[in-house]
C-alpha cells in the first residue's frame, strides 16, 4: 500500500512537472497558460516571414503561446487554419488576410467564442467582428512613392512632360487602395496638366491592379503596355506598389533594351525592401523602395494583445481612417520610409534589418 502510495506521488510530480515543461514558450520564457493565433497569408515574401517570426518572438517574451500558420495565398486554407485555431481554444487572433472581404462567418465563429481579433497590415472589411488593426500608414506610402518620382524627374521645378505608367495591388487588399490614392493624390495634378503622360491611357485602379500582387502578371501587362505604346517613346516612370510588381516591371523593360548604355532605367518605385529589390536598388536597376520595418509593427501588434489579454485598451493613434464597411477600427499606424541607393545602408542594414553579406 506504502509502494502505491509513493508511486502515485511519483506519477503526479512526474505529471506536474510534464505541465509545466510543456507551458514553456520556446523563447525560454514560461507561459503564463494563454495563446495567440498567428494566420499569415504566405511565404513566397520574405516580408510576411518575417513577420511572423517577429511576431512570434515579441509574444512569447512577453509569455504568450503562439500558433504561427501560413495559408499558401489560400482563402480556403486561411479559414480552415483560424477555424483550427478557434477550436484550440487560442485567446487572441492576429490575422494578415489572404483576401480581406472572405473571413466574414469565420470571424463571426471567432466572435462567439469571445476571442478577440486584431487585423494586421491588411484590413479584413465585411465584418463587424475585428477589434483592432495594426498596420503602417498606407496612404502615406503612396505619397511617398509618387513623392520620389515627383522629385527625380524635377516635376515641381516645372520640367516635363515625362511618359508615366501606373501599377497597383490586388484588388482584393484593402491596402492597396490606399497605396494608390496616396500616390495619385501627388501624380494627378500633373498628369492634369500634361507634365505627366500615362500613353496607355490606363489611369484607373479597375485598370491598373494586379490580383494576388503577382510579379509575372505585372511583367505580361508591361509588355503589353510597351507593344502598344512605347516603340517609339521612352517611358520615364512607373509607379509600382511593392517590390514583387516591381520586379515583373523591371524584367520587361530590360527584355526591350531598357538598362543599358543607350537606354537608362525608367524609374521605378517598390515597396518591402525585399533582399532581391534592395540588391537591383544598389545595382540601379529598381530606383526606390519603401522600408516597413516590419519588426516594430510585430511588437505593437504583440503590445495589443498583450493589452487585449490584460482587460486593458490597447495604444492607438488613428480612430477615423479605418472602416469594415460597418464600424471604424481603432487603429495603430507606423511610419514608412523611402529606401534608395543612398540611403539603403544606413536604413536597412546598419539598423540589422538586413544583413550586408546577404547583399552580395
Amino acid at each position: 500500500m506504502k509502494i502505491k502510495k509513493a508511486l502515485s506521488a511519483l506519477l503526479l510530480v512526474s505529471m506536474v512537472f510534464g505541465l509545466t515543461a510543456c507551458s514553456k514558450s520556446t523563447s525560454g520564457v514560461k507561459s503564463n497558460g494563454k495563446s495567440v493565433g498567428i494566420a499569415m497569408p504566405e511565404k513566397t515574401l520574405q516580408r510576411w516571414i518575417n513577420d511572423g517570426d517577429n511576431m512570434v518572438g515579441s509574444l512569447e517574451k512577453l509569455g504568450y503561446d503562439t500558433d504561427l500558420q501560413y495559408a499558401d495565398n489560400s482563402v480556403s486554407n486561411q479559414i480552415s487554419q483560424i477555424e483550427n485555431m478557434i477550436t484550440k481554444g487560442v485567446n487572441v487572433l492576429v490575422i494578415a488576410a489572404v483576401d480581406g472581404t472572405a473571413l466574414t462567418d469565420v470571424l463571426k465563429q471567432a466572435n462567439d467564442a469571445k476571442i478577440a481579433v486584431i487585423s494586421y497590415d491588411r484590413l479584413i472589411t465585411n465584418t463587424d467582428f475585428v477589434d483592432y488593426y495594426a498596420t503602417f500608414d498606407n496612404t502615406k506610402v503612396g505619397v511617398l512613392q509618387a513623392g520620389y518620382i515627383e522629385t527625380s524627374l524635377g516635376l515641381k521645378d516645372g520640367k516635363g512632360p515625362f511618359n508615366i505608367e501606373l501599377f497597383a495591388g490586388s484588388p482584393d487588399d484593402n491596402n492597396a487602395k490606399f497605396f494608390f490614392d496616396g500616390a495619385m493624390s501627388v501624380l494627378q495634378p500633373y498628369i492634369t496638366s500634361g507634365k505627366l503622360v500615362v500613353k496607355s491611357g490606363q489611369t484607373d485602379y479597375a485598370q491598373v491592379g494586379i490580383l494576388g500582387w503577382d510579379g509575372a502578371k505585372a511583367q505580361s501587362r508591361m509588355d503589353n503596355l510597351l507593344s502598344k505604346n512605347y516603340t517609339t517613346d521612352k517611358v520615364d516612370a512607373v509607379l509600382c506598389p511593392n517590390d514583387a510588381i516591381s520586379i515583373g516591371v523591371i524584367s520587361s523593360l530590360k527584355g526591350v533594351g531598357y538598362g543599358t548604355a543607350s537606354q537608362k532605367m525608367p524609374i521605378t518605385t517598390g515597396q518591402d525592401c525585399e533582399i532581391a529589390s534592395v540588391k537591383s536598388i544598389i545595382s540601379g536597376e529598381q530606383t526606390s523602395s519603401i522600408f516597413k520595418d516590419t519588426r516594430v509593427l510585430a511588437s505593437k501588434a504583440a503590445e495589443m494583445a498583450d493589452a487585449v489579454l490584460n482587460g486593458k485598451t490597447p495604444i492607438v493613434n488613428d480612430t477615423k481612417t479605418y472602416s469594415t464597411g460597418s464600424k471604424i477600427v481603432p487603429s495603430f499606424l507606423c511610419d514608412p520610409v523611402v529606401v534608395d541607393k543612398a540611403n539603403y545602408k544606413k536604413i536597412v542594414v546598419d539598423s540589422g534589418y538586413i544583413k550586408a553579406d546577404e547583399l552580395k
